[in-house]
C-alpha cells in the first residue's frame, strides 16, 4: 500500500490479472503491465463511387473540372480588364472603389475556380483507394527505385492528368494566368515614364508653405496648437489639387504636436526646426507606409497601428519599439508675420518605408 500525500487515502497498485510481473530484481513500483492491447483494424472495404460506376456521371464531373478551370482563365483576364478600365490615377474615389471591386472579384473568380475545380477532380475522379506506403529514411536499392518509378506512373493513369487532356490543358492555362494580376497591379504601382526614386525624396513642402488642417485646408496658427495636442497636417493648396491630390498627401502629410519645450531633446543643428515646443514629423512610418496616427501625450509616443512601431516625439521621434528601422522624417517649420505656422524647406531626407530612398 502508498499512501497519498495530501490526503492520506491508500492507492493499491494497479495490475492485470494473469500478467508476468516478473522484473527480475526491479520492484515494479507503479508500473501498469496491459495485456488487453487492441489489434490493427485494417483498412475499410472500398466504396465505389457514381463516377466508378457510371461513364455517363464520370464524363460530366470531368467537363465540371474543366469549366471550373476555364472559368479561372476568366477572372484572372476580367481582373486585368478591370484593372485597365477603371484606372485610378484619376484620383477619384468612386473610381477607386470601382477598380478595387472589379479587380476583387475577377482575382477571387481566378483563385476560387482553381480551388474547386481542383477538389472536385481529386474527390470524383482521381483514385480513391486507400493505402500504406511505408517509408525508409535510406536510399533505396535499385529495385526499390524501379518501384518507385512505377508508382509515379501509376498515379499518373489513376490520377488521369496524362489521360484527360481537357482538365490538364485547362489546369496548365488557369495556372500560367492566375499570377498575370499581380504582376500587372504590381507594374503598375510605379510610374510608367518617371523614376520614382526622385518623385518620393521630394514633397510638396517647401520654404513658406503653411500648414493647413487635414482635411479643410484651414491654415494652422502657432496659437491654436495647445499642449499635448496633435493635429493632422497637408500643405497649403493640397486641398485644392485636381489631379494627383492622393499622391502627394501620401508623401506630405504631417502631424503636429507641442511639447513643452524643456522636454524636447533637440540636436544642436535642428534646433531652430520647431517653434515654441511645436514640432512637425512625417506621417508616413518608416517601416511599410503604415499612417502613424496615434499620439500618447503623457509618455510623447507615437504609434503606427499597423505593426506597432513606436515613436519617441521628445528625441527626434526615434524608433523605441517594433519594426521601423529609422526615425520619421521631421518638417523644419516656423511662424509667419502673421503668426501662421510654415515650412523652412522640405524634408531633408525620404519619406515613408526606408526601401525607397534605394536607388
Amino acid at each position: 500500500m502508498a499512501q497519498d500525500d495530501y490526503d492520506g487515502k491508500d492507492i493499491t497498485v494497479a495490475h492485470s490479472s494473469g500478467a508476468d510481473h516478473s522484473l527480475g530484481d526491479q520492484d515494479p513500483g507503479l508500473a501498469v503491465v496491459p495485456t488487453d492491447g487492441f489489434s490493427d483494424p485494417g483498412l475499410l472495404p472500398h466504396r465505389r463511387r457514381v463516377t466508378d460506376a457510371d461513364p455517363k456521371k464520370a464524363r460530366k464531373a470531368e467537363r465540371t473540372v474543366y469549366t471550373l478551370f476555364y472559368l479561372s482563365i476568366v477572372g484572372s483576364i476580367f481582373a486585368i480588364a478591370a484593372y485597365m478600365a477603371f484606372p485610378m490615377e484619376s484620383n477619384n474615389v468612386g473610381d477607386v472603389r470601382l477598380s478595387t471591386v472589379f479587380i476583387g472579384l475577377g482575382i477571387t473568380l481566378a483563385l476560387l475556380a482553381i480551388g474547386f475545380g481542383a477538389v472536385h477532380w481529386g474527390k470524383s475522379l482521381m483514385a480513391d483507394h486507400e493505402g500504406i506506403d511505408i517509408r525508409h529514411p535510406t536510399r533505396g536499392s535499385d529495385e526499390t527505385r524501379e518501384r518507385a518509378v512505377e508508382i509515379f506512373d501509376e498515379a499518373n493513369r489513376e490520377s488521369g492528368f496524362g489521360r484527360r487532356t481537357l482538365i490538364r490543358n485547362s489546369l496548365i492555362g488557369a495556372l500560367i494566368a492566375f499570377p498575370l494580376p499581380a504582376v500587372v497591379l504590381f507594374r503598375g504601382l510605379a510610374p510608367q515614364d518617371q523614376d520614382p526614386v526622385k518623385l518620393l525624396s521630394h514633397t510638396m513642402w517647401k520654404k513658406g508653405t503653411r500648414l493647413t488642417l487635414d482635411p479643410s485646408g484651414l491654415p494652422v496658427k502657432a496659437t491654436d496648437v495647445t499642449l499635448g495636442s496633435a493635429f493632422h497636417i497637408i500643405p497649403e493648396g493640397l486641398a485644392e489639387l485636381e489631379h494627383g491630390k492622393l499622391e502627394e498627401k501620401a508623401k506630405a502629410a504631417v502631424l503636429l504636436m507641442r511639447l513643452r519645450p524643456e522636454d524636447l531633446n533637440q540636436l544642436p543643428d535642428r534646433k531652430n526646426w520647431s517653434y515654441d515646443g511645436i514640432v512637425a514629423y512625417s506621417k508616413i512610418c518608416t517601416h511599410v507606409g503604415c499612417p502613424v496616427a496615434l499620439y500618447e501625450q503623457q509618455t510623447h509616443h507615437l504609434l503606427c497601428p499597423c505593426h506597432q512601431s513606436q515613436f519617441d516625439v521628445a528625441n527626434h521621434c526615434e524608433v523605441i519599439f517594433g519594426p521601423a528601422k529609422r526615425p520619421l522624417p521631421q518638417l523644419p517649420i516656423a511662424v509667419d508675420a502673421e503668426g501662421y505656422l510654415v515650412a523652412q524647406s522640405d524634408f531633408h531626407e525620404p519619406v515613408g518605408p526606408s526601401f525607397w530612398e534605394r536607388s
